[in-house]
């Protein structure tokens, strides 16, 4: 996936279209990740005995399709689409597309 953890992204499309916010979470094998206070549900949680936790109707985040959001480029902050460039040393590392800014390095 080209979108990582704490990544900042934008919706482009749903209801929730035009909202930023950083990733919190990356689901790769089924293409979805969380994205902080978008796409917010209510959960009715029943109350914890062993830990405290008290219960209530909680509201958190849900997942949304990876392809509903696009990668916001921290130098330039437009939404960009995000490239691989080889680098000397043989590894490889991301690219915003609009203004060639090497954005991170690629692991494993």
């Amino acid at each position: 996936m080209k979108i990582r953890k704490n990544d900042l992204v934008r919706v482009i499309s749903g209801n929730y279209r035009g909202l930023e916010g950083k990733v919190l979470k990356v689901f790769p094998e089924s293409g979805r990740i969380i994205v902080e206070k978008v796409h917010l549900i209510k959960r009715h949680m029943r109350k914890q005995r062993g830990q405290g936790q008290q219960g209530g109707i909680v509201e958190k985040e849900a997942p949304i399709h990876v392809s509903d959001v696009m990668f916001v480029c921290p130098k330039c902050g437009k939404p960009t689409r995000t490239g691989i460039i080889l680098l000397a040393d043989g590894s490889k590392a991301r690219q915003c597309r609009k203004c060639k800014e090497m954005l991170s390095e690629q692991g494993g």
